[in-house]
């Protein structure tokens, strides 16, 4: 099988969603590879450590070639190698985590008030996008973050029949704790660490695109990127949700 990559907008419970890949247990699973390598200089792969996307997209084809392997990143960052290599965006199968421009700029906001516009990613995922599709690779899949809070198991299951994998309802839950693989970077995924599944709770924030002009203005620029990606997301269901 080829590696299997999540691209998520930052704050769109991501790493829920890898949390319950965890749980298949037969699948190797990287957190934030790229964003490693952008942020710390530096990711480890099984062991070894890589300090490049270059190293990092061979590590990571080289692994697939022995084991499954998934891995999640996020496109606050743009990924300049990977938007180059026609063959590691073709070979690999290629899926979106999406999630309201509105929703990401307040609870991204709560946690870097300095936040910059590129920061809500969903312009990177539209360019991910068009690069998978202008290098002769599959159509990605692009799921709705609101679909995998509303309906877990109903979600799941058509993400994994889309990409090939075994869906495991156990999978939908797991044990409350703190992972390893994002110890850098804790304070930003307290609330996965905190759960033992897919949760539909709702944060209060003090700065929102309602209230903030800054943050309305980077909603707005992502709007239509979001509402492209949103037409071309999994059809869990038959039910219809205006955006």
């Amino acid at each position: 099988m080829p590696a299997t990559a999540l691209w998520a907008a930052p704050r769109s419970r991501s790493t829920a969603f890898f949390r319950s890949m965890l749980q298949h247990g037969d699948i190797t699973a990287l957190h934030e590879p790229f964003c490693n390598v952008a942020d710390f200089g530096e990711t480890e792969v099984e062991g070894a450590v890589v300090r490049s996307e270059r190293e990092l997209i061979d590590a990571i084809r080289e692994l697939a070639r022995h084991r499954p392997v998934f891995f999640k990143d996020t496109t606050d960052h743009r990924y300049a190698e990977v938007l180059a290599d026609k063959e590691f965006l073709a070979g690999t199968r290629h899926t979106f985590l999406l999630r309201r421009p509105e929703e990401i700029v307040s609870s991204f906001y709560a946690l870097q008030p300095d936040m910059e516009l590129s920061d809500v990613g969903i312009e990177g995922l539209y360019e991910m996008y068009l690069a998978v599709l202008a290098a002769g690779g599959e159509p990605p899949v692009v799921v709705d973050s609101d679909d995998l809070v509303e309906r877990p198991a109903a979600t799941m299951a058509a993400y994994c029949a889309a990409v090939g994998i075994p869906f495991r309802p156990e999978a939908l839950s797991w044990d409350a704790t703190a992972r390893g693989e994002w110890q850098r970077t804790d304070r930003w995924h307290v609330a996965v660490a905190n759960s033992t599944g897919f949760s539909k709770s709702r944060t209060a924030y003090r700065h929102t695109a309602e209230n903030n002009p800054e943050l309305a203005r980077f909603a707005a620029h992502h709007r239509p990127f979001y509402e492209f990606l949103w037409d071309a997301r999994l059809r869990v269901d038959q039910e219809a949700r205006a955006l």
